[in-house]
């Protein structure tokens, strides 16, 4: 079960029955948001506080780039409360991107 201020976040994609996702990685941010909160890596309030102020910065967004602002405010909870460096947070990513660009089409990625 997800908090229950997690019906609360503003433009949160969404049907009749919750949250939905486009693509496996915005359910894994998801998930991993939500256990972070669980096991008290950051108060919910921190939470929504971080989402609304990545989101605050794009306007123009209706919802498309949301889970990318999604992933900008998990990051900067992540590096303000000591639990990964910008720079070990980069450096994942381009680890990641390497190994979609090596990774054959229809292929799962594996970093």
């Amino acid at each position: 079960m997800h908090p229950p201020e997690i019906l609360d976040l503003p433009r949160l994609p969404r049907d009749a029955e919750g949250p939905v996702f486009a693509e496996p990685w915005q359910a894994q941010a998801f998930a991993l948001t939500v256990k972070l909160h669980e096991v008290g890596a950051f108060t919910w309030t921190e939470w929504a506080q971080a989402l609304s102020s990545e989101l605050a910065g794009d306007p123009s967004d209706d919802g498309a780039r949301y889970y990318q602002h999604w992933v900008a405010a998990l990051e900067s909870l992540v590096g303000d409360h000591g639990m990964a460096r910008a720079d070990e947070l980069h450096a994942r990513k381009q680890d990641w991107l390497a190994a979609y660009q090596s990774t054959p089409h229809g292929q799962p990625v594996k970093l």
